[in-house]
């Protein structure tokens, strides 16, 4: 009786979660179009090189919970004194902690698993480490995968054991960078001795940090402190690294779990590539937006930066240990896993866009820089899902990024003066994450528009709406802006569409008077969401008044929201978020030549870009990092367009 009395409510709470549970909700997938071509000739970078890897351990050789850095180490390493930068939350955990590792903070093993090509080098070094997870599932193995892939191309790779900072921790970011900073001084040591098995093998002026969640944070961590004399919190600690640390990879990382100086941390003249997924059931805001932004180009040094938004991948599945467990081990219980890519395919997403990256910042492969600027160059090798990508480099000059004052009208550079026209909605604001009451920190404009005229006819339109950038005639000398010049600017719709406009006052008479003598208690029916094809118009304006215009979708796809449920129950997410959707600008590449086909305009006197939105009949965008570069033509694929190809033309 009792059996049949459990098993029968067992059944009823498998019944009210089934009732409970959302049906899967997926936005349209476009990438059977938008990645139809493979305009880049190089190498697939996911492809295995030609060097034989080998692997190794090293760490303390006394190490109480893992086996493979007590037993099969070959170099064996002292701990570091951890205690200025990590500490246990409580006495309790402290002492938890030491019962369970053997060691408390002052005693942190230096612990590493080496993957390496079998050749006489120099080879570049790239570090690796993981983010917070439970610290007995260990973190480090995951990165295998990257790991063979990147030692067969000839780089070494090691994945850095930080386990014991893993668990209940908080505020231990600054601990984790650092530690990679101590792993780069035994590397220094080893690439220097005159015996070992990596003696001169080392090419220390090729190095990247890559990193995980908090991981991902920790190499921002290791960047800025790489550059200082002293810890920024306790200036008792003296700084002497100063390693030639070139590249930096975010994979999925938080934002701000350490502020040095109470402040969020600045990072400048790296080379900075940032991924995430939508689906991130963990850090479920692109929390790395907010570093990205802060990544600054001071020193005249060839730099860029990119981020990519990977549409239906999750946190955990970049590392083969943690997989689909965004949320703990039970996350099949909570999260919603179904509409999830394949774990291989959003690894292999990895394997292209990272050992990419390193090829071109650590080895020159300059073929490979198209893809960081559009990813539809590379549609063949990337797995069939929907990107937004992210970029800017050294070259980049802003018109307009918004962080200068208040005044609507004016630029970030003096002599840029910014209007609008027969605009619904136009403010400068910050940019929110989908989580509720967080910002990516960095502000942008919002343009919206209705074409349409208030009244009984709903086919009335007025005149298109606008948005001007103009630059004086010193500023264009000083910044060279002419047919070598590329307009450059971040853009992304949002799901809000102002209400029709008030026609002109002519007409608002007699609007006014049909509605007097036919007074209607109706309510106004409800409108489905627009889901035509969002398009604008970019056009250049020389100095004589001159215009060339191109549709913005001829540069790549202009996207409405990617809606992502993370949850799997009904109505979690939008008790979980401000809004369904991300708001992820992507950047936009327009060479000025190009308009010389499209009108009569000077490009050696450019005098203003318009933006008109007269595609879509109502809408709102968000518009940011608006400027001119002469970046280098290695950021353009140097094939030719089939004839009259203007899609293929214009990912050139």
């Amino acid at each position: 009786m009792f059996l049949r009395t459990r098993l029968f409510f067992l059944g009823v709470a498998a019944l009210l979660a089934v009732g409970c549970r959302t049906t899967l909700k997926l936005a349209q997938d476009d990438s059977e179009v938008v990645l139809s071509r493979q305009l880049l000739s190089a190498s697939d970078p996911a492809q295995k090189g030609p060097f034989a890897v080998r692997t190794l351990y090293y760490g303390s050789g006394t190490d109480r919970r893992r086996v493979v850095h007590r037993d099969s180490v070959v170099l064996k390493t002292k701990p570091v004194d951890g205690s200025k930068f990590a500490s246990a939350p409580d006495k309790a955990q402290e002492k938890v902690r030491k019962r369970y590792w053997g060691f408390d903070f002052k005693q942190l093993p230096v612990n590493g698993r080496v993957w390496y090509p079998d050749g006489t080098g120099p080879f570049p070094l790239v570090l690796i480490v993981h983010g917070n997870h439970n610290m007995k599932d260990f973190s480090d193995p995951g990165y295998g995968y990257l790991g063979e892939l990147l030692a067969s191309r000839g780089f070494i790779l090691v994945s850095v054991d930080e386990n014991f900072l893993n668990g209940f921790m908080r505020g231990e970011n600054d601990a984790r960078g650092w530690m990679l900073l101590k792993h780069l001084e035994r590397w220094r040591a080893w690439n220097d001795s005159s015996g070992g098995p990596f003696a001169g093998k080392v090419d220390m002026h090729r190095i990247a940090l890559m990193g995980h969640s908090r991981g991902g944070e920790a190499v921002a961590v290791a960047g800025a402190f790489n550059r200082l004399s002293h810890y920024p919190d306790d200036a008792t600690v003296a700084f002497d690294f100063d390693f030639d640390i070139r590249s930096l990879v975010a994979i999925a990382p938080v934002d701000q779990q350490y502020r040095p100086a109470d402040r969020p941390t600045p990072l400048a003249n790296y080379n900075y590539f940032l991924i995430h997924g939508s689906h991130d059931g963990d850090v479920s805001s692109f929390s790395g937006l907010a570093q990205y932004e802060r990544v600054r180009f001071t020193d005249g040094g060839s730099w860029f930066k990119s981020a990519v938004y990977v549409y239906r991948a999750n946190h955990g599945q970049w590392n083969t240990v943690w997989n689909n467990k965004d949320n703990g081990p039970r996350s099949g219980r909570t999260l919603d896993l179904r509409g999830l890519i394949a774990p291989e395919e959003q690894r292999r997403f990895a394997e292209v866009y990272i050992t990419a990256f390193l090829e071109a910042t650590l080895r020159g492969h300059d073929e490979y820089l198209p893809m960081f600027r559009d990813h539809r160059v590379v549609g063949r090798w990337l797995p069939k899902t929907m990107y937004v990508t992210r970029f800017q480099e050294n070259a980049f000059r802003a018109a307009a990024d918004y962080e200068e004052d208040v005044d609507v009208t004016t630029g970030s550079a003096r002599g840029v003066a910014l209007s609008g026209d027969s605009l619904s909605t136009w403010k400068e604001a910050v940019v929110p994450f989908r989580n509720r009451n967080s910002t990516m920190g960095h502000n942008a404009v919002w343009l919206g528009w209705n074409s349409r005229l208030a009244g009984d006819d709903t086919t009335r339109r007025g005149q298109p709406a606008s948005y001007t950038i103009t630059i004086g005639d010193s500023l264009r000398s000083a910044w060279r802006v002419d047919s070598s010049s590329t307009l450059v600017f971040s853009l992304a719709p949002t799901d809000a569409a102002p209400g029709p406009r008030t026609p002109p006052k002519d007409t608002a008479k007699v609007d006014s008077a049909r509605t007097k003598a036919r007074p209607s208690k109706r309510k106004p029916p409800k409108v489905a969401p627009d889901s035509t094809p969002f398009d604008l118009t970019v056009e250049v304006v020389d100095a004589d008044g001159a215009v060339a215009a191109w549709p913005l979708s001829r540069y790549g796809v202009v996207r409405r929201p990617l809606e992502s449920y993370v949850y799997l129950r009904k109505g979690r997410d939008k008790q979980r978020f401000a809004n369904l959707y991300e708001l992820v600008l992507q950047t936009y590449t327009l060479p000025l030549r190009d308009f010389a086909a499209a009108g009569t305009v000077d490009l050696s006197r450019v005098r203003a870009v318009r933006f008109r939105f007269d595609r879509t009949v109502a809408g709102t965008v968000v518009l940011d990092n608006i400027g001119f570069s002469r970046m280098s033509r290695a950021f353009f694929v140097h094939a030719p367009a089939a004839a009259g190809d203007a899609a293929h033309e214009a990912m050139r």
